[in-house]
């Protein structure tokens, strides 16, 4: 009764099939990831963002990555705006989703250190290849508070560290690159600056992170296990329409054989 099921057309949607379900399930469980991820990232931003504010030199050094569970901590750091290679950071939104940069300054510790300092967002006003007027920074030995982050990479930011860009600008902040740009050492990662804030609300400070929502990965993975659950439940379902079907069209056909008048 199921012979058809040997046939060119069933054997290849059998082996369709098999291949879907732990395709389908192993996208689940990748869906299951980003949402264990996402809430172990909101934890530490929650913790990072409630604890006091600590020397940035005590989480990173030259040459060390930022924790994960550091990402985010509110440090301090003293010392002095470095203006003459300040470098901004293309194609960045602000709140209101305008295109324009991120202002990168370094900033000199007193034992000589750099720790690069993102001071918030500008406009680029329409252009992509002039540097920005950006309002200078305060002057002199000043204290800066931030929220301490890892270098941007492109597999976490999705965003290619292209070359050959304009003069001062860069794709992504990279403590690394910046430490042999500037001939210095520099502090892993960088600082979100929260103060002091500028005197003319430019640059825009960047605002705190969203922590509360976990997005819909959870929801993404049980729709690809249910998927994964039916696709053996609709091959079953097909495979007994097909015998029905083939059964209802023999039993139709039985009959007019038998009408059909006997050869001289």
């Amino acid at each position: 009764m199921y012979r058809f099921l040997l046939s060119r057309q069933w054997v290849i949607l059998t082996l369709v099939a098999l291949a879907l379900i732990p395709t389908m399930i192993k996208l689940g469980f990748w869906q299951l990831h980003r949402h264990e991820h996402k809430v172990a990232l909101n934890a530490v931003i929650s913790d990072s963002l409630a604890a006091k504010p600590v020397p940035a030199e005590t989480l990173t050094a030259p040459g060390r990555p930022v924790r994960h569970d550091d990402l985010y901590r509110r440090v301090t750091a003293t010392g002095h705006f470095d203006t003459a290679h300040e470098e901004v950071v293309r194609r960045r939104t602000n709140a209101d989703g305008e295109v324009g940069y991120h202002v990168l300054t370094p900033f000199v510790l007193n034992d000589g250190r750099v720790l690069l300092v993102n001071r918030g967002w500008v406009s680029s006003d329409g252009a992509q290849t002039a540097f920005p007027k950006i309002p200078a920074p305060p002057s002199g030995r000043i204290t800066v508070t931030g929220r301490l982050m890892a270098d941007q990479t492109t597999a976490d930011s999705g965003i290619k560290n292209v070359r050959g860009l304009p003069d001062r600008q860069v794709m992504l902040i990279d403590s690394e690159q910046q430490a042999k740009r500037l001939g210095a050492p520099v502090l892993g990662g960088y600082v979100e600056q929260t103060a002091p804030r500028p005197a003319h609300g430019s640059p825009e400070l960047i605002g705190d992170p969203e922590h509360s929502d976990i997005g819909p990965h959870m929801a993404y993975a049980i729709q690809w296990w249910l998927f994964a659950a039916g696709v053996p439940v609709g091959w079953v379902v097909l495979a007994r329409r097909e015998r029905r079907d083939r059964a209802e069209a023999a039993a139709q056909t039985a009959p007019e054989a038998e009408a059909e008048p006997a050869g001289v």
